[in-house]
């Protein structure tokens, strides 16, 4: 799998719109879960910034994007395990350069980069704004389509590099502990519940 693959897939889903089929190799499943909870994170993000609607309804797409959040953030941990567990047979060098950045981190950062492209995209083609506007749009555009290729070409080095055991990298846990009533002060510390 390289990042093209993996740009493939996003994109794919976009233009679906449906939700993840399941099924298939673990890893697979595990960038259709991230890219389709950052799917439903954009839309939420979307709805929680409306002005026109009750509280109540922002604090739905809050919770909503809670969780959202910790499933996009689990695939990513998933992501990092099942490539750990292919390049489990390498032989790392001794002077391996250990990456800051996780390569599930990176597919993550991709999505994202996927969605924005698409949205973008879609502003230059609205015809109910000006012409500065679209190409204000086209130029934001490119930029966001460099930025992608930028990354995607990072992760394959990244990728490539530990296949041969020169690079490495490890799975970092999230821990989000706003979502764990354990963890959460405001929350256990709540009498009323």
């Amino acid at each position: 799998m390289n990042a093209s693959d993996i740009i493939a897939l996003q994109e794919g889903a976009l233009a679906r719109s449906a939700p993840p089929a399941g099924g298939g190799p673990a890893l697979a499943q595990a960038l259709e879960q991230n890219h389709w909870h950052n799917c439903r994170l954009w839309e939420q993000e979307d709805l929680a910034r409306r002005r026109n609607v009750a509280d109540a309804e922002i604090a739905a797409n809050k919770r909503a994007i809670d969780l959202h959040n910790q499933k996009r953030n689990d695939a990513i941990e998933r992501i990092d395990e099942e490539l750990l567990a292919a390049l489990r047979d390498v032989k790392r060098n001794p002077a391996a350069r250990l990456s800051s950045e996780s390569a599930g981190a990176m597919i993550d950062r991709l999505s994202i980069l996927s969605l924005k492209i698409h949205h973008m995209r879609l502003q230059t083609a609205r015809n109910d704004v000006d012409r500065e506007h679209v190409e204000t749009c086209r130029a934001k555009l490119a930029r966001l389509l460099e930025q992608r290729a930028d990354l995607a070409g990072c992760l394959d080095r990244l990728l490539d590099e530990a296949r041969r055991g020169e690079s490495y990298f490890k799975v970092y846990r999230q821990f989000k502990m706003y979502n764990d009533p354990k963890l959460n002060p405001a929350i256990y510390n709540d009498k009323s519940t």
